[in-house]
């Protein structure tokens, strides 16, 4: 999908745009399968823990480079 004469608002007004989006979006019930709502436990389960590690931005994408180039 592709939003005509985007350029003609102002970076303010597309932020507005954005949160009108969101909030639209955010307000309904999203339904999750019991496989889904497992794995969200499941991942959570591993943070609390301290068992997961996290990476920057920048990590993955010097590893995504690093992988293409070899």
């Amino acid at each position: 999908m592709k939003i005509k004469d985007l350029d003609k608002y102002t970076n303010a007004e597309k932020i507005l745009l954005a949160e009108e989006l969101w909030e639209s979006v955010s307000k309904e019930k999203l339904e999750l399968s019991d496989a889904m709502k497992q794995e969200l436990d499941r991942r959570i389960s591993l943070v609390e823990e301290d068992k997961t590690e996290f990476y920057t931005w920048e990590d993955v994408k010097n590893t995504l480079k690093k992988s293409r180039n070899a």
